[in-house]
């Protein structure tokens, strides 16, 4: 028998002490999200640091921060009458057609849903308008509602409906109308795809039982249909909705925001600020007070989302 004896680690013993662990854990912890944390001060913290900067700057495209001017910016953006009323016909112009085409790609899902395997093989036939690059599509549609030489006035002179050409583009009224049938164009098939998508998710023993205890086709949609289904739908209108909120392309290329400033939308009155005036200090601000109205415009649809999600828990 020893006088001394050594206090060996068992095997599979930690060699460190409980405290040395902890700190290894959450050593390892911050490893794993370190990568996520560095994406996001990348991608979103730098940029908002920096769009700050600028619009509380007198900064021009060539020569940024070139003085502190505080919220002269902020302040001249809330008193223009014409950038007030692009947010106003952005946000009017975001809610209806993003409501429309969700309609409108929800019907076209159910339609799809019914003809069972056909269904699969049309919403990949009807994913080719978004394939199409947003200038080729603005290009399209300025070519077809020439009033020279277009399409559309074409064809309706052709049938007897008008005598002259329409300038649909040169009315403020026609051009907003251009422009929300040129997105819904372009964006109702990825509606189609998503609400198709969700469509697929219900079970068919809930519609088969339904048909047992003899539930008509209305009731069947109103009542199993769309509730199952209302949380995905709220998502697919904001995520639709954050879209429409970022009309530029269009109004470019078919109205260039005329006439006038009759369909100048928020995001092309920013784009002529910055890129026409050289006045990026401005422009900066005008996208912060822009970016809040969209939160602000959005939230009640978020709120719905997160109402439709508590339901289904």
């Amino acid at each position: 028998m020893t006088a001394f004896t050594v206090d060996l680690p068992r095997i599979g013993e930690s060699r460190h002490s409980p405290r040395s662990a902890v700190l290894l854990q959450r050593f390892g912890r911050a490893l794993w999200i370190a990568p996520v944390l560095l994406a996001l001060a990348v991608t979103t913290l730098y940029p908002t640091v920096f769009l700050l900067a600028l619009a509380v700057s007198k900064s021009t495209l060539g020569k940024p921060f070139r003085g502190f001017v505080g919220i002269k910016h902020f302040a001249t953006t809330l008193q223009d009458p014409v950038f007030l009323s692009a947010i106003g016909k952005s946000i009017a112009y975001a809610l209806s057609t993003s409501l429309l085409q969700l309609a409108l790609g929800f019907l076209i899902a159910l339609l799809f849903t019914s003809l069972l395997k056909a269904g699969r093989f049309l919403t990949s036939v009807v994913l080719l308008p978004l394939m199409t690059p947003p200038v080729m599509v603005g290009v399209a549609w300025k070519l077809i509602l020439a009033p020279a030489g277009g399409l559309l006035n074409g064809t309706l002179i052709s049938y007897g409906l008008i005598s002259q050409p329409i300038s649909f583009l040169g009315d403020p009224i026609l051009a907003w109308l251009a422009i929300a049938v040129a997105d819904l164009w372009q964006w109702t098939p990825f509606i189609v795809i998503l609400c198709f998508a969700a469509l697929s998710t219900i079970p068919d023993g809930v519609h088969e039982a339904a048909l047992v205890d003899g539930a008509n086709s209305w009731q069947r949609f109103w009542h199993i249909t769309l509730p199952l289904v209302a949380a995905p739908l709220s998502s697919i209108y904001l995520l639709k909705l954050i879209l429409s909120f970022k009309l530029f392309d269009l109004v470019y290329i078919l109205t260039f925001g005329g006439p006038g400033f009759a369909t100048t939308s928020a995001g092309f009155s920013i784009y002529r600020r910055a890129i026409e005036q050289f006045d990026v200090g401005r422009a900066a601000a005008e996208t912060i007070v822009y970016g809040l109205v969209i939160g602000l415009a959005t939230l009640p649809v978020v709120r719905l989302h997160q109402r439709f999600e508590r339901r289904e828990i």
